[in-house]
């Protein structure tokens, strides 16, 4: 017999999916749902010259790479899903950080309880849809309609609207993912179309080593190796948390006299998981968007010059993307946990820190230790955002160039928390198996 205080086991893990029907129902709608998605990305948006828009993009990395990777591609094929779950993502950025500054949102997310929260769901939402209506109408005005067959006010609007309707319609697969299926919707949909880039990459990477033959073959080596330790990395950061002891007092309910308690208050290293990155890449992105945009001449000059990652002085950009990723790994980390919220509840339980006294004492420590984790957490994401870039541009092999450090990320946190829920439904449908029995 199994025993209840282990995890399940990989074998058993997926007999567990094979057998129970609501696991495996769960199992086949998220797949269902991907792969409806992933289709959606190829149906074409109609009027462009794509011959010249493909030409037009494979020449901008710098702005739309990313972009066009958490779509799956859907931007550089230009699809119906080309804006994909992005404005949803936007504005679930935009409500969090207005939550943190509007006492009404606050209200809703710490007081109401679940109807407060399908209230902030409900304002995402159509805040999606304000972002997808300005994205796509700013998108195919100012970008697009230099490539359309039959340029116009028409086109703006028809192109505006396929593109806001297909964003709609990824929004509502990722929370239909979420709520009948396996895993969170919107991540899972960002992590299929990033691996959904990784064939093509090591296509290309298999072919040059056909071509090239052993001139390259430790280049490959380096990078596999480099590639590995980051997912290691990555693993252990995502994975690491700092446990704070607490003591609950010992208290009486009627007769009974229960004894004092001991727990522990985790603290994640990595508080903002791959946000800072996700942030600091969008704010280094404008001035190259502003110089496209505007084309002006001194723009593009200093932009290419001193703002490119491509530039004769990167090290410029990778020093001021590296700083503004520990500036947004503090701003973030403020948002998710505060000092001073975490020692008032403490103090309501009845809890305390050994040798911290509650109150003014226990906000200060709290507030130290989560600075110091904030500070590990944001060097480990400048470092995995910079090297791996770094060592592979001095290599003739570029297999992951584009997917980055943020995608890397996101891949492998999305991984760990699917695999969590999946053994989370393991463990309560055994444990419904022992009540039966």
């Amino acid at each position: 017999m199994i025993s209840r205080d282990k995890a399940p086991t990989a074998q058993e893990t997926f007999m567990q999916m094979a057998q129970a029907a609501g696991l495996r129902g769960r199992l086949l709608v998220t797949v269902g749902i991907l792969i409806l998605v992933r289709l959606g990305i190829f149906l074409p948006v109609p009027g462009i010259d794509r011959a010249r828009f493909a030409e037009a993009i494979s020449g901008n990395n710098s702005i739309f790479g990313l972009l066009d990777i958490f779509s799956g591609r859907g931007l550089s094929t230009l699809g119906v899903f080309a804006l994909g779950i992005l404005p949803f993502i936007n504005a679930s950025i935009i409500i969090q950080l207005l939550t943190a500054a509007i006492p009404s949102l606050e209200n809703l997310q710490k007081n109401e309880g679940e109807a407060g929260r399908r209230k902030i769901s409900q304002i995402t939402r159509y805040v999606s849809l304000g972002w997808a209506i300005i994205q796509s109408t700013a998108f195919s005005a100012l970008f697009l309609q230099q490539f359309a067959l039959n340029p116009g006010p028409i086109f703006v609007a028809e192109t505006a609207i396929a593109l806001t309707a297909g964003s709609m319609f990824v929004m509502w697969a990722s929370e239909l993912i979420t709520e009948r299926g396996i895993g969170n919707g919107a991540s899972l949909l960002i992590f299929i179309n990033i691996v959904a880039s990784l064939p093509k990459s090591l296509g290309n990477t298999i072919e040059l080593v056909q071509v090239r033959g052993q001139e390259i073959v430790g280049s490959v080596i380096v990078l596999v190796l480099l590639f590995l330790a980051t997912i290691v990395g990555i693993v252990f950061v995502q994975e690491g948390i700092r446990r704070i002891p607490i003591i609950s007092a010992r208290r009486q309910v009627g007769r009974r006299v229960l004894a004092e308690q001991r727990s522990y208050l985790p603290l994640r290293l990595n508080q903002g998981g791959v946000m800072p990155i996700i942030f600091a890449a969008a704010i280094l992105s404008l001035p190259s968007l502003i110089a496209n945009v505007t084309k002006n001449e001194a723009v593009t000059r200093i932009v290419s010059n001193y703002l490119s990652p491509n530039g004769p002085n990167s090290w410029l950009y990778s020093l001021v993307y590296f700083v503004s990723i520990i500036f947004f790994s503090y701003f973030y980390s403020s948002l998710i946990v505060n000092p001073v919220d975490v020692a008032q509840n403490l103090k309501k339980m009845g809890s305390s820190i050994p040798g911290i006294r509650p109150g003014k004492a226990t906000s200060e420590y709290i507030e130290r230790v989560i600075n110091r984790l904030t500070f590990l957490g944001a060097l480990f994401l400048g470092l995995v955002a910079i090297i791996p870039t770094a060592v592979e541009s001095n290599l003739p092999v570029k297999t992951f160039q584009g997917i980055g450090a943020t995608s890397l990320l996101i891949i492998v946190g999305v991984a760990i928390d699917t695999a969590k829920q999946i053994q989370t439904y393991v463990i309560s449908q055994r444990y419904e198996g022992m009540v039966k029995q």
